[in-house]
């Protein structure tokens, strides 16, 4: 048919469990996702490394949060007192740590397939704002790890244009997702692309910024492949 296959969806790994044997697999499922990227004639792979939850944390426009560059453990993650939130700090650095770990160990294979590992952070809990994303990316100083952006999914947590700014050449692949956030700029739902509260335009010029010219996969369903095809052609026009 002539279709390429740009990248693999590996999706979620469990990266921060206590069990070792988890961790293992979810090496070895990556290792094989890496290898099924190579044999497709993909050059990517999108991984979200692990997901914390089940403890007190700020909701989506709470987040202030203050982080160690160097090893990107926070430092606070709301204004004021921090206290009912130690449990997810905690979780967060654990996280973020064997993320590192195991990622790392996946870097020879990478580079020696010529395979990007894409992190992509999903609603999990982890690494919600543009600084400290762009940071646990930029923190394995490979280009063999970069970013799987999905535009829609930050909505709530920033606007994606920040994001993208910010992840600047880090950004190894995006997704063409809309959310639509309620009145009060809180929370919110998907919705198709250009029915949300994204800015097109704006995010389409923060593209060309930081230099962009890789693939946008619409991420989404319910529409013809005409009308889908119809919006993305006005999105990469920049309308």
């Amino acid at each position: 048919m002539g279709l390429k296959v740009h990248s693999v969806l590996r999706g979620w790994m469990d990266f921060n469990s206590t069990d070792e044997k988890k961790v293992e697999d979810s090496l070895e499922k990556t290792r094989l996702a890496l290898r099924a990227a190579k044999g497709y004639g993909a050059d990517a792979i999108l991984l979200v490394p692990c997901r914390i939850g089940g403890m007190p944390m700020p909701q989506a426009w709470e987040f202030d949060i203050e982080f160690d560059p160097q090893n990107g453990h926070l430092k606070r993650v709301a204004a004021g007192d921090n206290t009912k939130y130690e449990a997810y700090i905690k979780a967060h650095d654990q996280a973020t740590d064997s993320s590192r770990r195991a990622v790392e160990k996946l870097i020879p294979l990478a580079q020696e397939l010529k395979v990007v590992i894409a992190l992509e952070n999903v609603w999990n809990n982890l690494w919600v704002k543009p600084e400290l994303f762009a940071n646990f990316v930029g923190l394995f100083k490979s280009q063999w790890v970069k970013a799987y952006f999905d535009i829609g999914n930050h909505v709530k947590y920033a606007p994606p244009q920040v994001f993208i700014r910010q992840l600047g050449s880090l950004i190894a692949k995006i997704h063409i997702k809309d959310f639509q956030l309620n009145p009060d700029g809180h929370d919110g739902k998907f919705v198709h692309p250009r029915d949300g509260s994204v800015d097109w335009p704006v995010v389409r010029r923060a593209l060309s910024e930081v230099g962009y010219d890789g693939w946008a996969t619409i991420e989404d369903g319910g529409l013809s492949l005409t009308e889908f095809n119809h919006r993305l052609e006005l999105i990469d026009a920049g309308k």
